[in-house]
């Protein structure tokens, strides 16, 4: 364990004059289905040998290009209140209040980090929290003179691709580049239909929850968090295995069917079947949103296999399943039945029943292929390492969360949260690395 010590802290508000913005956003429908659970991404930068820059003025640098960047995406600096009308529904009070900013120096170098074990990461304060702030960023100097960045979301204003325009914004705006993308707020682009109508399998995927629910999913085994390096050639292997009798599985269903046949080795005896989801964005899918919205546009795939095929059957066949539950979401249709569905189970928040515990054991995949990581160079040189956790402690089941490798060369890194017997059974193959200072070619 190391330690690190909180050398000051800041409010870094926008800079320009957002009179014309809106005063408060209400949450969309599928805003409502986030679950409020807050996001961590994790980036990790060496020390620039030709950089002359001090910590000092890389937080005042940041700092500033960040405060260009609220101009852009003004609810990220505003606060998450109770709707007057709903207690049970927040609202974003768009008051310019500010991102919390804290600097930290911690007693240990880059190449010296456990990277495999991010509990050590959570528990030694490279993330702290402040419900206040729904945006966050901590960012701690390294005596090898290297700096970590930690930006942790408040998952009401938005989802991964959210925040990965978030994070490319403001690293264009710190090296003086184009924008690229122009955020849409328009939270009234999610509407339901009326009257509402949706199909009744939605039931029983979603329910209805309270925040005290969701502070108090029950967890019957303690979850530890850890990360992984997957090689480009296990990947490639994987895909190939999956790619039979004609068919062509993506990189994600392959790998997919080989975790989800891992978990079977996991799960205590008396179950007879065990489910894995799959997030799936709904750009490109919702006809009535943009690319550039900002927002959660996000719903559940569900697969479910018994214990038995999923021992029996080849890596391919599996990949079938996956295939066909993702496909059964990845459409228009999908997405605007469950605004439907929603909206007929307001006031409240939303839940996928498998995320809260309730669907027995359970693993959930997320892709994060298009996220940003070597694109993540905010003037002062590209990270070695970009990845995704969160400080929450209770959750109803295993996560798994892929970036693709800082190096481009292929390779993945893959953040879990899952249970001790998923991880042991997970790291009994060669497919899953734990991740070390070499894949991520610091000099050890």
């Amino acid at each position: 364990m190391f330690d690190v010590c909180f050398t000051g802290e800041s409010i870094v508000k926008a800079s320009g004059n957002n009179k014309e913005k809106p005063h408060s956003l209400s949450l969309s429908n599928l805003d409502l289905l986030s679950g409020r659970f807050p996001v961590t991404y994790f980036y990790f930068y060496p020390k620039q040998p030709h950089l002359v820059s001090t910590f000092g003025s890389i937080v005042e640098s940041l700092k500033t290009s960040l405060a260009e960047t609220l101009n852009y995406f003004y609810p990220f600096a505003g606060q998450i209140v109770p709707n007057e009308t709903s207690q049970e529904e927040p609202i974003i009070l768009c008051n310019n209040n500010g991102a919390l900013l804290v600097q930290a120096r911690a007693n240990t170098d880059l190449k010296s980090l456990d990277f495999y074990n991010l509990d050590v990461f959570l528990k030694a304060k490279l993330v702290r929290v402040n419900p206040d702030f729904p945006l966050q960023i901590q960012v701690t100097e390294f005596e090898c003179g290297g700096f970590s960045v930690t930006f942790t979301f408040d998952h009401a204003l938005g989802d991964a691709t959210s925040f990965g325009k978030f994070l490319t914004t403001w690293s264009e705006i710190s090296r003086k580049q184009p924008v690229s993308c122009v955020p849409d707020h328009r939270r009234n682009l999610l509407l339901p239909r009326s009257p509402p109508r949706y199909h009744p399998l939605l039931d029983k995927t979603f329910i209805r929850c309270s925040v005290e629910e969701i502070k108090n999913i029950p967890t019957p085994k303690t979850l530890i968090k850890r990360l992984y390096h997957i090689d480009a050639s296990s990947i490639n292997a994987l895909q190939a295995q999956a790619n039979v009798n004609g068919e062509s599985r993506t990189k994600i269903e392959a790998f997919s069917a080989y975790v989800w046949k891992k978990m079977v080795d996991s799960i205590e005896s008396g179950h007879k079947t065990c489910k894995m989801g799959w997030l799936v964005d709904g750009r490109g899918r919702l006809e009535t949103v943009t690319s550039s919205y900002i927002g959660n546009v996000l719903s559940i795939a569900v697969g479910e296999a018994t214990i038995e095929n999923l021992k029996q059957n080849h890596v391919s066949e599996i990949a079938n399943i996956v295939h066909k539950s993702i496909t059964e979401v990845t459409n228009n249709t999908h997405f605007t039945d469950l605004i439907d569905w929603i909206e007929s189970h307001r006031p409240g928040l939303m839940l996928a029943r498998v995320v809260l515990g309730q669907e027995g054991p359970a693993l959930v995949l997320s892709s994060g292929r298009r996220f940003p990581v070597a694109e993540l160079d905010f003037g002062f040189g590209a990270p070695v390492l970009g990845t995704v956790c969160s400080t929450v402690e209770k959750i109803g089941v295993g996560y798994l969360n892929q970036r693709p490798s800082a190096y481009n060369d292929g390779s993945w890194s893959v953040s879990a949260i899952v249970w001790p017997e998923l991880a042991a059974a997970l790291e009994s193959g060669s497919v899953f690395q734990p991740m070390s200072a070499k894949p991520l070619q610091l000099q050890t």
